[in-house]
């Protein structure tokens, strides 16, 4: 409610203000914890995306030249990939922990994330 003063200057209570503030501070606790709870899910979605991602082009590699690339860049190189993909995790492309093979070369790429997903299973079990 504006209120005006004895000057004639038109305005709101400190009390007002006050009231407003409270109500925005409640609604912001109620909706912060699920913003973040999201945004968690989020980042664990694009890392299992990235893992598949990478992992096709792994097979698409073997199936085509017989062997396994000796590094990631192998893959960007071959264009398989137009880049390394981002872990988004750690905020880096080069955290992912690379699996060799019981050949020779790359066999496999995990997260270099630490920590445990919503679900209780680590990152590096991925």
């Amino acid at each position: 409610m504006e209120r005006c003063t004895a000057s004639g200057e038109r305005g709101f209570t400190l009390i007002e203000l006050l009231v407003v503030m409270a109500i925005i501070a409640t609604l912001m606790t109620l909706v912060t914890p699920q913003y973040f709870r999201q945004h968690a899910k989020a980042q664990e979605t694009v890392l299992r995306h990235n893992l598949s991602t990478i992992r096709q082009a792994l097979d698409q590699y073997r199936e085509d030249h017989g062997d396994n690339p000796d590094s990631l860049q192998a893959l960007v190189d071959r264009r398989y990939l137009r880049e390394i993909p981002l872990d988004p995790l750690t905020g880096k492309r080069d955290t992912w922990q690379l699996q060799p093979s019981d050949e020779q070369g790359l066999g496999d790429v995990r997260s270099g994330a630490p920590g445990t997903a919503n679900d209780g299973t680590a990152y590096a079990d991925w």
